[in-house]
């Protein structure tokens, strides 16, 4: 998916050292802000990431949550070619169909419980469009920061089925990485293959009926986060000498879980619950994201920016680093204007 804001912001995303040695951390919980994807009948998605404050959950460096979304009141989403660099992208859906087409030549369907995670590298090119048929369209729409040993691979395409696992009265489709509980890397019988990622990382759907309750191992050295879908739910810590701290997440509300917990406890009240679990070691390098590029400075952006326009927009390169979408019915995305002021780190 592009970021499809007329003015996106420039931001430098910087590793917080979190501290662990005097307990965990209270739960830190984060608004969405909501944002049109484009068009005048726009469809809109509730972004919890990246944020002033809190940037990155792992390498999970960007988090957009929309539906369940009318697609006859909306007309659905329609993402025309647009590029990326330096990052990952994650597809995973509660309801509906997406068609993807990308510039190394894939061409898949985003259905529920499946992921399809494409990884840009050094530059890649795609387009998302929710099928025809599709009548509600509901999901999210998570990014990957690559490191920087990474983050100029030539780019690629992989979709795969997610594991599904029970936890007590609790649901789990894990399409990233594994829970803290899990054989190692999610081996054993029914095992799926795993999702090519370049740090350490957790994502997973979670289901709980009303009234239930369900303790989930995490793994104290990642930070973690809890995107609601539906809900309300508890967020009981129970790390401090048996007390236990409770804090209440909202629907579309995230939150966020510091390293040094080595378990949560998660309780539904009259409603059933959904939530997206995203994981991982946090990432220990200052990225500068702009639009749909992940770069190290602001030159480096201004130059993907310009490669796009020139090679892309402009028609001068088609064979370029960002490539061109087959069968695609329309033209590709302009990029916006950049900032007027140069961003220069903080810190």
């Amino acid at each position: 998916m592009s970021n499809l804001e007329r003015d996106p912001a420039e931001l430098v995303c910087e590793f917080i050292e979190a501290v662990t040695d005097a307990g965990p951390t209270p739960v830190e919980v984060l608004q969405p802000r909501d944002v049109p994807l484009g068009g005048p009948r726009a469809m809109p998605v509730r972004r919890t990431l990246p944020q002033r404050g809190r940037s990155t959950i792992g390498a999970w460096c960007f988090a957009d949550h929309y539906g369940p979304d009318d697609v006859a009141s909306t007309g659905g989403m329609v993402v025309p070619p647009h590029p990326h660099t330096g990052l990952q992208t994650a597809s995973w859906l509660f309801e509906g169909e997406i068609e993807h087409r990308d510039s190394v030549g894939s061409h898949a369907m985003v259905r529920p419980g499946e992921l399809n995670l494409m990884t840009a590298g050094r530059g890649i090119s795609h387009s998302e469009v929710s099928t025809p048929t599709t009548t509600v369209l509901h999901g999210v729409q998570l990014w990957i920061a690559l490191p920087d040993a990474a983050r100029s691979v030539q780019p690629f395409f992989e979709r795969h089925d997610a594991r599904r696992l029970q936890r007590g009265a609790a649901v789990a489709q894990v399409f990233v990485g594994a829970l803290a509980d899990e054989p190692a890397a999610g081996s054993g019988p029914g095992a799926a293959a795993s999702p090519t990622v370049f740090s350490a990382l957790l994502g997973a759907q979670l289901d709980l009926p009303a009234g239930a309750a369900v303790t989930l191992a995490l793994d104290p050295s990642f930070e973690h986060g809890l995107l609601v879908d539906a809900g309300p739910v508890a967020l009981d810590d129970g790390q401090s000498g048996g007390d236990t701290g409770t804090t209440v997440l909202a629907h579309a509300e995230l939150g966020y879980l510091a390293p040094g917990r080595s378990s949560v406890t998660l309780r539904a009240g009259d409603s059933p619950v959904r939530l997206v679990l995203l994981g991982g070691e946090p990432f220990p390098e200052q990225i500068v994201m702009w639009w749909n590029f992940i770069g190290r400075g602001h030159d480096e952006i201004v130059e993907d920016r310009r490669e796009w326009q020139h090679d892309v927009i402009g028609g001068a390169a088609a064979g370029g680093r960002f490539g061109t979408v087959a069968d695609y019915p329309g033209s590709p995305l302009p990029a916006p204007a950049l900032p007027t002021v140069r961003l220069k780190p903080r810190g």
